[in-house]
């Protein structure tokens, strides 16, 4: 009963991430006339938009296939900026701090419950 209240958690903090991607993701698209992109980019976004929005429908049942399409919708804005200009891994690096503990909590909330005794 607990696990099932976790597992909530989990969904609604990973839906939360996928409507976030999708919005910043659609933006970006959005704007390309005002703010060209390179076409690698471009390709990449528009295929991490693809699965961010079809993530809704084909990934409601699979949580590593949830966590799967964040990564890669999110590497594929961070990576080729970071490539073009390196000094922008410094902000990065300090965000990967509370990134990284947000990450572990999902997994520690996925996790919790499965194989043990539960804990009201």
């Amino acid at each position: 009963m607990s696990s099932t209240r976790w597992d909530k958690v989990e969904l609604t903090a990973s839906y939360t991430l996928l409507t976030i991607l999708a919005t910043e993701l659609l933006t970006r698209l959005g704007l390309i006339t005002m703010f060209p992109m390179p076409t690698v980019d471009l390709l990449l976004s528009i295929l991490a938009t693809v699965l961010v929005i079809g993530a809704f429908w084909f990934a409601r049942q699979s949580r590593a296939l949830r966590f799967c399409i964040i990564a890669f919708a999110a590497a594929t804005q961070l990576v080729p900026m970071v490539i073009r200009s390196p000094v922008l891994l410094l902000p990065l690096v300090g965000a990967a701090v509370p990134v990284g503990i947000m990450l572990w909590a999902m997994f520690a909330l996925s996790k919790k419950g499965r194989g043990t005794a539960s804990h009201s």
